[in-house]
């Protein structure tokens, strides 16, 4: 089983993990419209970045007087953050104040707070923002960075560079898998016909009861079926940004094959939100959704009795492949203590700490050797999210990127709500975000 589980984890990271949960909310034209400033203070902020740089090979030791402030989001990651900010202080003799931010607003965050220098020194962020933060002068270089090529696996290095040069510290790897309620399914579906079919009979709205749920306007959650059904978002592998596959002839596909969970999912998309989903998954009425490691802890809490297997087939017998992604933190270019926010970050992703936060949060760790980790082994849900990864897709790390999430919510809620063709609606996404593409360029 360690064998098999370590070649698995070995294949999923092979790819270059280009992602943790992404929002349809970013504001991208927001931060584009503060590129200036934020630029500008990059280049203020140039003597910190070479003083990172040449620190790497010399110790690096907190300012005189240092307090920090970093940005997590709102859930059990917060709580874990709070544990690791007290510890650091035990350690370093460094204050750090943690505030609620969710990890896909930090960048857009940093960018308005940074130069009034009331920004966070150290913010989280998943690693598709890594483009945006960097060409927005809003991150440092990495001061660590050879230490964190030893340590960590390649590909989660990947994702956090950009133009070769390593600017996060790379602290789980993620994707999204099924969870079903095993006194609804006895075995674990392996294809959504089996899902359909049952539903017609199960599913019921006035009762809320539902054979399937999920977040369907959610562009991270259905790009399963977009990519499973041959579509893509950007060619060669995410980093053309002149190549939009949105409305290529793979993702209309995905996204017919993906409507057909209408029959059994009956409601507007304002209703078939994350929110409900997971509230109603542990109240029992739930026979399976699509979600990820992170709630782990809440479903488990819950006493539901419940399992996790890779999403089933689509309805024509493709596999799906959801998004896969690395969380990371990065530290601001308008830090007033680089060297306390550079050494934050590195003691929060030192291994014994990462294997700490999978405890805490389900995500499995980015260190070397994390897949013989024996709680990893032992743990049939981890096992279940590895194997769903060999199957994922990288998310684009291209600042372009964020273009995408602020086109699809709008455009799979209509699609949903039948007020326009799948066709169309993609065109109309796709048509936008070329139309975005060339305005920036």
């Amino acid at each position: 089983m360690k064998k098999i589980l370590s070649l698995l984890l070995v294949f999923v990271l092979v790819f270059s993990l280009t992602a943790c949960g992404s929002s349809t909310d970013n504001q991208a034209g927001d931060q584009t419209d503060n590129n200036s400033s934020a630029g500008s203070a990059g280049s203020d902020s140039s003597d910190n970045s070479n003083a990172a740089s040449d620190n790497e090979t010399a110790e690096i030791v907190p300012e005189e007087g240092a307090s920090l402030i970093v940005w997590e989001s709102p859930n059990e990651e917060f709580d874990f953050m709070e544990q690791m900010a007290a510890d650091f202080e035990a350690k370093y003799g460094v204050h750090v104040d943690v505030e609620e931010v969710s990890h896909d607003k930090t960048g857009e965050r940093l960018a308005q707070d940074g130069p009034a220098g009331i920004g966070a020194d150290v913010i989280a962020a998943p690693h598709d923002h890594t483009g945006n933060l960097v060409a927005s002068g809003l991150v440092l270089p990495n001061a660590f960075a050879d230490e964190i090529k030893d340590e960590m696996i390649d590909s989660a290095v990947q994702a956090v560079s950009y133009d070769g040069v390593v600017y996060g510290y790379p602290r789980a790897i993620e994707t999204y898998a099924m969870y079903y309620n095993k006194d609804i399914f006895a075995e674990a579906p392996t294809s959504f016909n089996d899902i359909i079919d049952f539903g017609k009979t199960y599913t019921n709205v006035n009762e809320n009861k539902y054979a399937f749920f999920m977040d369907v306007n959610n562009s991270y959650y259905v790009e399963a079926f977009l990519e499973g059904g041959g579509g893509y978002i950007f060619g060669n592998g995410g980093t053309d940004k002149n190549d939009v596959g949105i409305d290529s002839e793979g993702s209309i596909n995905g996204i017919n094959q993906y409507m057909k969970l209408k029959e059994i999912l009956p409601i507007p998309s304002g209703d078939a939100d994350y929110q409900p989903m997971v509230a109603l998954f542990t109240e029992g009425k739930v026979g399976a959704m699509i979600d990820g490691p992170w709630d782990l802890p809440t479903i488990r809490d819950s006493g539901i009795n419940y399992g996790v297997a890779k999403i089933p087939a689509l309805p024509d017998g493709s596999a799906a492949k959801p998004f896969s992604g690395v969380r990371a933190l990065y530290v601001s270019a308008y830090s007033q203590y680089p060297n306390a926010a550079q050494l934050f970050a590195k003691f929060y992703c030192e291994q014994e700490n990462l294997i700490k936060r999978f405890n805490a949060t389900g995500q499995i760790p980015t260190f070397k050797g994390a897949s013989e980790m024996e709680a990893m082994l032992n743990d049939p849900d981890v096992q279940a999210f590895s194997e769903q990864a060999a199957e994922s897709t990288p998310m684009p790390s291209i600042p372009e990127i964020q273009l995408f999430w602020t086109a699809m919510e709008p455009a799979y809620s209509v699609i949903w709500d039948e007020q326009v063709s799948v066709e169309q609606g993609l065109k109309d996404a796709a048509d936008q975000i070329r139309s975005d593409i060339a305005a920036q360029d």
